[in-house]
């Protein structure tokens, strides 16, 4: 008699194999190819727009490259490079806190919830910062450098280590500075650091711009003082451990790159530790301490909506108001406009071109601030849905919102031309430049008004990096276009200011002051007449768009 075999125990499941598990490095670099592939197949505009910025980068950093190979043999190329280096990391220090648009991987709070360990977690996030333009350019600049400084085979023997060395320590920094700094740029009240970004932007711009006609006028001579302190700090130290080998000093040489990569361990370092912070602790940065005080805006009166007209106009200025105050993104807007407007009629006098005219950017930037009027209000714009119930109530809306600008805008213009005519003294064009750039602000009015309704766009909130949703670049750059049509609506009296100079007929000149200030009105009550019926029609359609994000 045979017997049944005792079924045997199920054999346990075989770990898997070394090889079979993914690296981290591989994933995080596919991950970043993922979000630039997806996000260009959302739209043609946002594929157009960065093909022309791919092209468009390419062929300036050719010409830097071209430009700096140019230069070589130079008596003070070294000190170029030292400076060019020192620039390229302070602009990857700022821009991915503070630009517009970022890259999205820069945030690690997104990969909290993954079993992953800070040290190779910082490994694939560094090998897929190497993905973008910003690094093609950087390493592009770069090597263009050590070619312009290295003379012998040692000297390109140092390039080779120091132009990857440079271009880690700029990207460790970026990377270092962005997870330091997440919770406070994803919290409410800390993405109020974004005001500090117009201010970077306006001011730094204008003084990157004046330092550079400086120099271009007292030759690469000036920057030896600077280089000779830049030469010191990563990752200067890089590029002048090639002009070191050039000149035979092996042991400076080799003092520089290893500088460099004593601050790229560092960085590395904090980056790590910054890390391990977010990915462990919890997000108290938005949790305020409660106060059993009074809230002192309550007791204190109605304030500044007692200062409003009463009824909906009175509640759609005090809401655009507080937008300006309150919401960071809106505030960092606003203060760049102010900065920009204020700084580009002094700078420009301050080089030797004292005109008034160039006090028109103010209307422009202020302007400007008229586009994307509901984007702003993001999701919650369904509120102000439920109200606009005929073309009245959204003409009473978009006028309100105008008149909410106009507070600011109107002084603004008028302070900035006068003193711009005060600081040059130039005070016969005076009358014109204001009535001119009063009808600019009324035609930006008008137009801003169309775009807002014909291209509206969704500002994400819960990103520090971003502006526009993804998908939406090419309706940010189409409303934008407005601006052009502004300009336009302001040719009769721009023409009728030219007539009165060609014709000698300068004592009539003061005409043009009340004939913009009427026209900017006429203008923008147009716009906002021939946008408001729009609104209601669209309704559905800008309600999806500014909730995108």
């Amino acid at each position: 008699m045979t017997t049944a075999a005792a079924p045997s125990a199920p054999s346990a499941p075989a770990a898997p194999s070394a090889a079979a598990v993914p690296s981290t490095t591989a994933v995080f670099v596919r991950l970043k190819l993922s979000l630039l592939r997806n996000g260009l197949r959302q739209s043609a505009g946002r594929k157009a727009v960065w093909i022309t910025s791919v092209v468009l980068v390419s062929l300036y950093a050719a010409l830097q490259v071209l430009g700096l190979i140019v230069l070589r043999g130079h008596a003070h190329i070294g000190a170029l490079a030292v400076c060019m280096a020192a620039l390229l990391a302070f602009g990857w220090a700022v821009m991915p806190l503070f630009f517009p648009g970022g890259d999205e991987t820069m945030d690690p709070t997104r990969l909290v919830m993954l079993p992953l360990r800070p040290t190779p977690m910082m490994t694939g996030l560094l090998a897929a910062s190497l993905v973008g333009i910003g690094p093609g350019f950087t390493l592009a600049v770069l090597t263009g450098a050590v070619v312009a400084s290295a003379h012998g085979a040692a000297a390109f023997a140092v390039g080779v280590l120091a132009a990857p060395l440079a271009l880690l320590v700029c990207l460790s920094l970026a990377r270092a500075v962005a997870t330091a700094n997440v919770r406070l740029l994803t919290s409410r009240k800390g993405r109020d650091l974004a005001l500090l970004s117009g201010l970077i932007i306006g001011v730094g711009g204008q003084l990157v711009n004046l330092g550079m006609q400086q120099l271009n006028g007292l030759g690469m001579a000036r920057l030896e003082p600077v280089a000779d302190v830049l030469r010191w700090i990563p990752p200067g130290s890089a590029l002048d451990a090639v002009r070191a080998a050039s000149e035979g000093s092996y042991g400076r040489a080799a003092a520089g790159l290893a500088l460099t990569a004593a601050a790229l361990a560092a960085l590395l370092w904090w980056w790590q530790r910054s890390l391990t912070k977010v990915m462990t602790s919890p997000d108290g940065s938005t949790i305020g301490a409660a106060s059993a005080k009074p809230d002192k805006a309550r007791a204190s009166g109605p304030g500044l909506a007692g200062l409003l007209p009463a009824g909906r106009t009175g509640a759609a200025m005090h809401r655009s108001l507080r937008y300006i105050w309150r919401d960071p993104k809106t505030k960092a807007s606003w203060v760049s406009g102010l900065a920009v407007g204020a700084l580009v009629p002094i700078v420009n006098a301050a080089q030797g071109a004292e005109s008034v005219w160039f006090s028109m950017f103010a209307p422009t930037m202020l302007g400007l601030q008229m586009y994307n009027q509901f984007g702003q209000d993001g999701p919650a714009f369904w509120m102000v849905l439920q109200t606009l119930g005929s073309a009245r109530d959204a003409y009473v809306e978009l006028r309100a919102r105008a008149l909410a600008f106009s507070l600011i805008a109107v002084p603004y213009v008028t302070l900035v031309v006068t003193g711009t005519a005060a600081f040059t003294g130039k005070w016969w064009d005076w009358a014109e430049v204001l009535g001119l750039s009063l009808a600019l602000l009324g035609a930006l009015f008008a137009t801003g008004a169309m775009a807002s309704v014909l291209a509206p766009y969704s500002i994400p909130q819960d990103s520090g990096f971003k502006n526009v949703a993804p998908g939406q670049g090419a309706l940010a750059w189409f409303g934008m276009l407005g601006a052009l049509v502004g300009a336009v609506l302001c040719a009769p009296l721009a023409a009728l200011t030219i007539w009165l100079h060609m014709a000698g007929a300068h004592s009539l000149l003061w005409i043009v002051l009340p004939l913009g200030a009427g026209y900017g009105l006429l203008t923008a009550w147009l716009g906002l007449r021939l946008a408001a019926p729009r609104v209601v029609d669209r309704l559905p359609e800008i309600l999806a768009a500014v909730s995108k994000g």
